[in-house]
């Protein structure tokens, strides 16, 4: 995809003509203009001088994006920030005072002396000479605003028309029309027919209004220039985050330069209170970061050694030396200011309706005007009558805001969405978000932490929860399972003493041993503990409780003494039963689709608030159980954009959720940088509000015309004897400020509150789960294979392992084996100690059983 800047477009007529020209070039495959950006964006083969030649043959300039810096990323940015930068608003300002002083003037001669006596001098006493005089300040003004007639009437020369077309034709038209009636009123003067004069100069002398007429435009077109130079602030801002220069240290010696000259693994330091340069880790130092400009949270994140870090966040606290890890247009702000921008280039598909309006719109009006002039004079009234209702049906017909009404929307919204850590690819993205009527959650890392905690600690009679607490500190510290690191990180924070033990054995598939002061400590299974210790039937009782609600219970005894139980579980997020809710409360309905068990699913499902919770489902099953889900409606995929990439690209609208630094996922539509369940109603939330705007400046759009072209005409005059009549003036006013009304309308969306629920409504049409057998179908019992899942029949091997303890181990046996090269799927149970692995193409043992070892399991055999 190729990007050009496009000149001279003015109007929604022009974008529809230039779309028309560059779409018949041999070799294009699609183009999309943004009227609103002045660019154009093509797909195909074509050759660039082609594309070039095809828009100047249309009647307008174009050339390719940054082509002069196609090496420089600073010089590319900056290309990209003079494309952006609002430069027609101060040479219409200039345009505006230079003809509103010279109308004035005019105004003087033509209304003030004419009307009211205002002195003038004496020569001009004499009509004619009167008459002279406004036709030189007229076409003064007329040359000023030159502008329309050159591009009105080179759009005519090259096979097509736009507003300045309309503008042009009309003050044109009252130009020439007095310009007779002058040599009429001399003609008469010649014969001493002073009564013709006189009538000649009161009722046929137009050249106030031909002259007002662009300068009222013109008034118009500079609001709206400066409105239009406002919805790109948010794309604006983003540009002006990056800091020009970084200090790199080379040789040992800190070296300021400029930001471009900084390489891939290259050190640089930052200082409390200065911008970072490039994305980076850290390497020595400790800070705290604020990362409102990437995620538009406001609360600074500490970091620490190891931990990434992104271009233009803002080191708060503390001295950090940092490694480049990505720079240039590769960075994460990069990326987002790209993503932001593609998005305000393409189009929406709620735009069609408008674009193939535009498309006939200028012509028509020319035929409605020509009708209504020639309508009039066969209804007996004069041409005088005739030639203004033709001038006002002219003026005040106005493809600008049908071409505007999209577009400023979409790029408002998707900066305002950008602000908020919510990146739209496309408009349609951004369109599409919005109809979602199905929304499917991940389980892991979407609606929790994907990290196991500690949740609950059940100290055995007579047991202090310290001495439990403290002896599985000591134990489990020298274990590398997920589920120790939530113990030992736990009573870390807990501020337990670690104590040594020693003669520590870990037994696969069952737990740890050691000593521990001299004593025999021990922890693992209920089925390993209960061997070494008796267990009261009322902790039993408990701890079986918890593992119904999806946690895992680890038993710890002494000296053949059970000490208590402490519960391990993925955690939810704290947000997530609030997020559920809102999308609850706006009319979608909510899906948990994981591979975990059902056990331990439903119970997640059910603390979190969902709809309907489907659990033991393969990557490829997700994506078949979305397929399924578009039968009842417009479904959206929420996960991490790896591990559910295919789900996410079949889905209507794949949402990537704790993307980070890494926002170009491919899979995705809709990026959220952040790791919180509540930017998903926000972004559904912020797509409502925008394609509400949009509707809301179409329908004005539509409705000025279908109301103001009646009125021009004079058809109210005839159906409802309203004797009012539209003057040209009137309606140059009312086509200038119809285009400014759409953008001020879309400029509102700065003000929306993205997460805010406050306003949220349910769709009128939302989808009945029970309805359908879809869940029958795709619920799959943890005991039982998930075949009926998949649509094809694949190989399968059986693998018996050991050292399974928990769903955690599952997890991290399944996502190793998935990522094997031809592995479809693997259904893993920590119970059985078995993986039942398919394949879409055979794999030998060996590579199966190292994968598994890798990940810290031992493979016992492999059927």
């Amino acid at each position: 995809m190729e990007k050009y800047m496009v000149t001279g477009m003015s109007c929604a007529a022009c974008q529809a003509h230039v779309e028309k020209a560059v779409s018949k070039v041999p070799g294009v495959t699609g183009c999309t203009v943004s009227l609103l950006t002045n660019s154009m964006t093509v797909e195909g083969s074509a050759a660039e001088a082609e594309i070039v030649k095809a828009v100047s043959d249309a009647g307008y300039g174009a050339k390719k994006f940054g082509e002069k810096a196609a090496q420089d990323a600073s010089a590319r940015r900056a290309a990209e920030e003079a494309a952006l930068e609002d430069r027609e608003t101060p040479k219409m300002v200039r345009r505006l005072i230079a003809s509103g002083a010279v109308l004035l003037v005019l105004m003087y001669f033509s209304m003030g002396h004419m009307m009211w006596g205002f002195p003038v001098p004496a020569f001009l006493e004499n009509h004619v000479c009167m008459g002279l005089w406004q036709m030189l300040l007229c076409a003064a003004v007329l040359i000023i605003n030159r502008k329309f007639f050159i591009q009105g009437f080179g759009a005519v020369l090259h096979g097509g028309t736009n507003m300045d077309t309309l503008v042009a034709l009309g003050s044109g038209a009252s130009f020439l029309y007095s310009l007779v009636a002058l040599f009429a009123m001399a003609w008469a003067m010649g014969k001493g027919d002073d009564a013709a004069v006189h009538r000649l100069a009161m009722k046929h002398i137009w050249f106030e209004s031909a002259a007002m007429i662009p300068t009222l435009i013109t008034i118009g077109k500079t609001l709206e220039a400066y409105s239009k130079g406002r919805t790109t602030d948010a794309l604006k801002s983003l540009m002006k985050l990056a800091p020009k220069t970084a200090v790199v240290v080379r040789g040992g010696v800190e070296t300021e330069v400029p930001v471009e000259e900084v390489q891939i693994g290259d050190l640089f330091v930052v200082r409390p209170g200065e911008n970072l340069p490039v994305d980076g880790v850290i390497v020595e130092g400790s800070t705290a970061v604020n990362e409102s400009a990437l995620t538009g949270e406001s609360i600074p994140v500490d970091k620490a050694r190891g931990d990434p870090v992104s271009a233009a966040t803002v080191n708060q606290s503390g001295f950090i030396r940092c490694r480049a890890t990505r720079v240039g247009e590769d960075t994460t702000l990069s990326q987002i200011i790209r993503m932001v921008s593609d998005a305000a280039a393409t189009k929406a598909p709620i735009a069609r309706i408008a674009d193939k309006v535009s498309a006939v719109f200028v012509p028509a009006v020319i035929g409605v005007a020509l009708l209504t002039c020639i309508g009039w004079l066969i209804a007996g009234r004069d041409f005088t009558f005739a030639l203004t209702r033709a001038v006002s049906v002219l003026v005040i017909s106005c493809p600008c805001a049908l071409g505007l009404a999209t577009p400023v929307a979409i790029m408002v919204g998707s900066g305002k969405g950008a602000k908020s850590g919510i990146l739209y690819k496309t408009a349609a993205s951004l369109e599409g978000a919005g109809r979602t009527q199905i929304a499917v959650l991940d389980k892991t890392g979407t609606v929790t932490r994907g990290e196991p905690a500690v949740t609950d600690l059940l100290p055995a009679d007579g047991v202090e929860e310290a001495v439990l607490l403290e002896t599985a500190y000591a134990l489990e510290a020298k274990s590398e399972h997920p589920l120790a690191k939530a113990v030992v990180a736990y009573a870390g924070q807990r501020g337990g003493t670690l104590r040594e033990v020693s003669d520590f054995r870990a037994l696969p598939g069952n737990g740890l041993r050691a000593t521990l002061d001299g004593a025999a400590v021990c922890g693992g299974s209920r089925s390993f503990v209960s061997g070494i210790a008796a267990i009261p039937k009322k902790l039993a009782e408990r701890a079986e409780a918890l593992a119904a609600a999806g946690k895992t219970p680890l038993y710890f005894a002494e000296d053949g003494a059970l000490l208590g139980v402490i519960a391990v579980a993925d955690t939810m997020k704290e947000e997530s039963p609030e997020a559920i809710r809102q999308l609850r409360g706006m009319g979608v309905r909510v899906v948990m689709l994981t591979g975990d068990n059902a056990r331990t699913a439903s119970a997640v499902g059910k603390a979190a608030g969902v709809d309907r919770v489907i659990a033991g489902v393969l990557p490829d099953g997700k994506e078949a159980v979305i397929r399924s889900l578009q039968g009842l409606g417009k479904v959206a995929m929420v996960g991490d954009g790896i591990n559910d990439a295919p789900a996410l690209t079949r889905a209507d609208s794949g949402v990537a959720i704790g993307a980070g630094a890494d926002v170009a996922i491919d899979a995705a539509d809709v990026v959220l940088v952040r790791s919180r369940l509540t930017d998903v109603p926000a972004a559904i939330r912020m797509s409502r509000a925008t394609v509400r705007n949009i509707r809301q400046n179409l329908f004005w759009a539509f409705f000025y015309n279908v109301i103001c072209i009646p009125l021009a005409i004079g058809l109210y005059q005839v159906v409802f004897g309203w004797s009012f009549e539209l003057k040209p003036v009137v309606g140059a006013i009312a086509m200038s400020f119809s285009s400014v009304t759409v953008c001020l309308n879309a400029l509102r969306l700065n003000l929306f509150r993205t997460h805010s629920p406050k306003h949220d409504r349910p769709l009128r049409h939302s989808v009945d789960l029970e309805q359908s057998g879809l869940f029958a179908e795709t619920h799959v019992d943890p005991e039982s294979s998930n075949s009926d899942n998949t649509e094809e029949t694949t190989m399968t091997k059986t693998m018996k392992i050991e050292g399974m303890m928990c769903p955690h181990c599952e997890m991290r046996v399944k996502k190793a084996l998935e990522a094997v090269a031809g592995v479809t799927g693997a259904e893993v149970s920590h119970q059985k100690g078995s993986a039942v692995v398919s394949m879409d193409a055979a794999i030998g043992d060996e590579i199966l059983r190292k994968t598994v070892e890798d990940a810290g399991y031992k493979v016992l055999a492999v059927d």
